[in-house]
Order: structure tokens, then C-alpha cells, then sequence
């Protein structure tokens, strides 16, 4: 006899698929930079490998502002279980103004970077600084991702479809943000200890 899934069977099943697609894509974003942090491991022993690079101060505050803007993400998540809307508008915007001014501070690094005579590319640039720009590219490539679905999160907030029992698509929107988080973390400490 087949029994028919009820609306709530329905929803929880998709929210798992989502949720599984999201994890393999986050799984394949690891893959690539655990591939370019092995590369720059094993590009360590070239002859014009640079040993006393310095880590620009504004990567520090752009690591402070990225760990805050997931608080903020996860206080909004705790907003609209609550069904407090207005608590969760506030963090929503808090933290797509934070996720701004990690993009900000990332820029910064690369000026005081290249201040400090450190190019990331042209002819006095060297394969350390490089390996940083790239690095850097790349996740703020991905983070644009992260961008979108807030802000798709943030509309639809608007819009009502978040409520205590509705909310996949902010689930979704900050695993992928605390995703990127935990790579930029992981990368800051990796390339601050890592010489």
C-alpha cells in the first residue's frame, strides 16, 4: 500500500538534499585550497622562496571582522527561530555590513603589502606574495557566493518566508558563510605561522 509524505515529510527531506549538495560543493572548495596551501608547502624549498614576509596588519582585522560577522549570522539564525523579527533584520545587516568590510580589510592587506615593497605581481614580485594574492583571489572569489545568498536571505526575510518552523534557506546561507569563515581562518593561521 504506498502512504502519501505530508507536507512536512516533504520539506524535511529537501532541506536534507540541500543540505547535502551544499555540503559536496563545500567539501570541493576545501579540496582546492588544501591543493594551492600543499603547493605553497611544497614551494617552499625554491631557491627564490622568501622566508621573512610579514603579514599585513589589515589581515589581522579582516580575520577579527570575518569571526564577528558569523556571530552576527548565527544571532540573526537565533532571531528568526525566535520569530523575532527585528532582532534578526538587525544581525542580517550587521552581518552583511561586517562581510563589506572584510572585503575592505582584505584590499587594505594588499596595500600595505605592496607598501612595504611586497608585489604580488610584475617583476618585483616574488612566488611568496604570489602564493598570498592568489590565496586571497580565490577565497574572496568564493566568498562572493556568500554574498549572494545573504543577500537572497535578506530579501526574502522581507518577504516573510522565515519563520520558527521555515528556515532552511537561512540555514543553508550561513553554513556557507561560516564555511568561508572557518577557510579564511584556516588560511590566515596557516600563511601568519607558516613561513
Amino acid at each position: 500500500m504506498e502512504t502519501k509524505m505530508t507536507l512536512e515529510e516533504h520539506q524535511i527531506r529537501k532541506g536534507k538534499s540541500y543540505k547535502l549538495l551544499l555540503l559536496f560543493g563545500m567539501i570541493s572548495i576545501l579540496m582546492i585550497f588544501a591543493g594551492l596551501t600543499s603547493a605553497f608547502v611544497v614551494s617552499t624549498s625554491r631557491p627564490d622562496w622568501m622566508n621573512s614576509f610579514e603579514m599585513p596588519s589589515a589581515f589581522i582585522f579582516s580575520t577579527l571582522v570575518m569571526i564577528t560577522s558569523s556571530v552576527t549570522f548565527y544571532l540573526a539564525y537565533k532571531s528568526v527561530k525566535s520569530d523575532n523579527r527585528s532582532q534578526a533584520t538587525l544581525f542580517l545587516w550587521l552581518t552583511l555590513l561586517l562581510g563589506i568590510s572584510f572585503v575592505y580589510f582584505q584590499f587594505k592587506g594588499f596595500q600595505q603589502a605592496v607598501e612595504s615593497g611586497y608585489y604580488f605581481t610584475g617583476s618585483e614580485s616574488n612566488v611568496t606574495t604570489s602564493f598570498l594574492y592568489i590565496v586571497v583571489i580565490v577565497h574572496l572569489a568564493h566568498l562572493i557566493g556568500g554574498f549572494i545568498s545573504l543577500l537572497a536571505v535578506i530579501y526574502n526575510h522581507y518577504k516573510q518566508k522565515y519563520n520558527a518552523s521555515q528556515t532552511l534557506g537561512i540555514e543553508l546561507s550561513a553554513m556557507y558563510w561560516h564555511f568561508m569563515d572557518f577557510i579564511w581562518v584556516y588560511l590566515f593561521l596557516f600563511f601568519y605561522f607558516f613561513k
